[in-house]
């Protein structure tokens, strides 16, 4: 389903930028933990925050992976909030939290945790060169091409 020159950017433990629309049109956009598991993006958050409330609202979704390594190479998820389970014991927050490298034990919002499944619509991206070896002499950036 991705594009397989980017695939690594959804199986590598990378944050998020989700954006999400909120229920007065203006949009928030915010970091995540994510998996992936081939066919669906699944996130784990509390049933309290603004970002549960934007979906009751619209279910549209969009998450943007930037390569730590080169940032003009990302792959960008669009798609819809499809369930909010209980995450009963947080057990799926644990296991991003292991993921992600960091302690598992103690999870304080566990009463409060779900697990958000999207379904996926489209994923792009781009494969682009470092950009910064792009810079003429003068530090500025070329401008784009006329057509």
């Amino acid at each position: 389903m991705e594009p397989t020159e980017l695939s690594d950017l959804l199986d590598r433990p990378l944050v998020a930028a989700l954006a999400t629309e909120r229920p007065d049109g203006t949009l928030q956009c915010n970091p995540m933990w994510f998996s992936f598991d081939g066919t669906a993006i699944k996130m784990s958050h509390t049933s309290t925050r603004q970002k549960v409330r934007n979906w009751d609202a619209n279910a549209s979704v969009s998450l943007c992976i930037t390569d730590p390594a080169n940032t003009y190479r990302y792959v960008e998820v669009r798609g819809f909030v499809t369930g909010l389970e209980s995450d009963f014991d947080a057990q799926f927050h644990r296991e991003l939290r292991v993921r992600y490298g960091m302690d598992a034990t103690n999870v304080p919002d566990a009463a409060e945790r779900v697990v958000v499944t999207v379904r996926i619509t489209y994923i792009g991206g781009r494969e682009m060169a470092d950009q910064t070896k792009a810079l003429d002499k003068s530090g500025d950036l070329p401008q784009p091409r006329q057509e």
